[in-house]
């Protein structure tokens, strides 16, 4: 199939073999795994998947690709190639069962937005294998008190355990991208770091951090804490966002959510 590569969706395929062959690797697939891929493109990861799996679903956009799909997986593969011709944005995983290992080559604009839809549903993942720009991978992987580390780092690390696999160059790719890509593991936390209910105020908290990146804690979250608060919580106000830990948010959290229940507004 002839198929030009549509920037509105981010497209990139992947032609490498040996790289492929070491994604495979990684993700390790197993016949009864319950696969989802995202953004399965001209199929250079469906086809060794399906060698090794007994079924595998994806999920894709692009209809041209879903009819290429359609014709090249007819008969007996048509039996083990379920399609989802929809936005991964968009699209309730929860349907899908539990246990899903969810794996993708994914496009570049909308990664982040995805990773934080996936997120929501980490309860039921087993893991995911993710193709991703380089630098967005460094940043989901980052510590405190790097250049790397800041909002996505935080929010993605109360969810997941992550680590970074495999770098892989643009010349892997067809077209080949302006950056570097890796392949990055997320398996979810057996317990979140901030408790559910206290999720919103965790990201509202995370954001006005990170929102003036270069200022100080007591500016950016003067909304929300006093100086007694600093004290007592045993955080420095002068530090930036990027040098407190995912621990440390939670803690700020949890003392604001106890706070707003303990406070005559709240009829306690």
């Amino acid at each position: 199939m002839r198929h030009v590569p549509r920037k509105r969706f981010g497209q990139h395929f992947l032609v490498d073999t040996s790289v492929i062959s070491a994604i495979i690797h990684i993700i390790h697939p197993m016949p009864a795994d319950r696969m989802i891929e995202i953004g399965p493109g001209l199929g250079a990861l469906t086809q060794p998947l399906l060698a090794h799996l007994d079924k595998l679903e994806v999920v894709e956009i692009d209809r041209d690709i879903v009819d290429y799909l359609s014709r090249n997986y007819a008969g007996k593969l048509a039996t083990k190639l379920i399609i989802h011709n929809v936005d991964a944005l968009k699209f309730d995983f929860s349907v899908l069962g539990e246990g899903l290992r969810i794996i993708g080559n994914l496009p570049y604009n909308i990664s982040t937005p995805l990773l934080f839809h996936l997120s929501h549903f980490s309860k039921l993942i087993a893991d995911m294998h993710f193709m991703l720009q380089l630098e967005v991978v460094e940043r989901m992987v980052a510590q405190p008190s790097t250049p790397d580390y800041g909002r996505l780092s935080i929010m993605l690390q109360n969810r997941f355990e992550m680590e970074q696999m495999l770098v892989v160059p643009a010349e892997a790719f067809n077209p080949p991208p302006r950056v570097q890509s890796a392949i990055v593991c997320m398996r979810p936390r057996a317990d979140p770091v901030i408790p559910f209910v206290q999720e919103k105020l965790f990201g509202e908290l995370v954001l006005a951090a990170f929102s003036q990146r270069r200022k100080t804690l007591r500016n950016t979250l003067r909304h929300y804490l006093t100086m007694a608060d600093f004290n007592r919580l045993g955080i420095d106000p002068g530090l930036r966002a990027e040098n407190l830990s995912l621990e440390q948010y939670a803690a700020i959290t949890r003392q604001i959510h106890e706070d707003k229940l303990t406070s005559p507004e709240s009829g306690s």
